[in-house]
């Protein structure tokens, strides 16, 4: 099996596993509790934020863990426009976010914040002097992804974050897509929320976090318990924070040099696929990218076939975003990239990793390539 899928999500790493397995065995008493076991379980947990604190580069009372990247965003979106509705009721981000923040800004159109969504330039990039004239003095909130899921597109985020910061606007960036994968530090990104997932940096699934820079005006949206200094109430999944502890820790300290290795990969794949396949398109190649994502259209092809064509060949892409499978609309990043909805439909995601050797990459240009002329034979019929 060639995995080729890693922006949707990664396997355990081997360490990680084990300090999640350690922590079952030995750490299985609610943070809560004010007896000893509970105290060690705090402890536990502590030192997980500890951890991610020092890696990331903010201080450990900053680190609000969470169940998902999903609900870090709808912690940041929402939290900060409940906190800031009596000051303003403007809320910007850009076309091209993960469903995450689309769906929660759509909510919240619903109860009557306005919302403005900036479009982006062909590359993916978004349009940063329409981002600028959007901006009102009753705009309590910017939200832009720092790299793209689909294209792996890189946005200006210090950019906007300096803008944001002149107009004291809280900013939250999405960098589930960067974290661990770019050599970077929190206080480089400029932002006072920043969302990340344990699963798409080796981690496990359900645990995430939400930084949140001291000072950044927030509510919570789950009631309940005290639990994070009463910024998300639930029993924490103490396991699953050891474990997107240790996969941060590894990720950052791999970081500059996984994230050379795989720049070369994703290089060498691309121009094999350009020399293979008569007529494909780079999607976003000619903007800066995280090392690791290619996007590519094949016209006149769908996307879901090549998918399936390569899957029996032992080969795992994606045509975009996995939170959304099984959608009849083609991407919406693509769409608002000017692709055509048929040329949006024809395009692949192909994500690499840690596992990935150019020998792999060189066996799915062939597949790609045998693939993609059997479907246009069958289409030109």
């Amino acid at each position: 099996m060639i995995y080729l899928d890693h922006n949707a999500t990664t396997p355990l790493h081997p360490q990680v596993l084990e300090a999640m397995a350690t922590c079952l065995r030995e750490h299985w008493g609610n943070p809560s509790s004010p007896h000893s076991l509970g105290n060690q379980a705090r402890l536990v947990m502590q030192r997980a934020r500890e951890r991610i604190a020092e890696s990331l580069g903010c201080g450990p009372s900053e680190v609000v863990f969470c169940s998902s990247g999903t609900e870090a965003d709808n912690l940041a979106l929402r939290g900060v426009a409940r906190a800031l509705r009596a000051r303003g009721d403007h809320i910007v981000t850009t076309a091209i976010e993960h469903h995450a923040v689309l769906h929660t800004c759509d909510a919240l159109e619903e109860e009557g914040f306005r919302i403005t969504r900036v479009p982006v330039d062909p590359q993916g990039v978004v349009d940063i002097e329409a981002l600028h004239r959007s901006l009102t003095d009753q705009t309590i909130l910017i939200s832009v992804m720092h790299a793209n899921n689909e294209t792996g597109v890189l946005q200006p985020v210090e950019e906007i974050a300096g803008m944001a910061a002149r107009r004291g606007i809280p900013f939250h960036v999405d960098a589930v897509q960067t974290a661990g994968r770019l050599p970077f530090r929190l206080r480089d990104l400029g932002a006072g929320l920043v969302s990340l997932s344990g699963h798409k940096l080796y981690g496990p699934r359900g645990a995430a976090a939400l930084i949140v820079r001291e000072g950044t005006p927030l509510q919570p949206i789950l009631t309940g318990g005290s639990h994070e200094r009463g910024l998300r109430a639930g029993t924490e999944n103490l396991a699953g924070l050891v474990g997107l502890a240790k996969a941060v820790e590894l990720a950052v300290q791999d970081a500059a040099q996984e994230s050379r290795r795989l720049e070369g990969l994703r290089d060498h794949l691309e121009e094999r696929l350009v020399s293979a396949i008569p007529g494909i398109r780079l999607n976003g190649a000619q903007a800066r990218r995280v090392p690791n994502t290619s996007n590519v259209t094949f016209p006149g092809v769908d996307g879901e076939s090549i998918i399936l064509g390569l899957d029996l060949a032992g080969i795992c892409v994606s045509t975009g975003s996995a939170c959304s499978t099984g959608e009849p609309e083609p991407s919406h990043v693509l769409r608002e990239m000017g692709l055509s909805r048929r040329d949006a439909q024809g395009s692949l995601r192909l994500s690499l990793g840690r596992s990935t050797r150019q020998e792999d990459l060189d066996l799915t240009v062939q597949a790609l390539a045998d693939t993609v002329a059997r479907l246009r034979r069958i289409t030109s019929v």
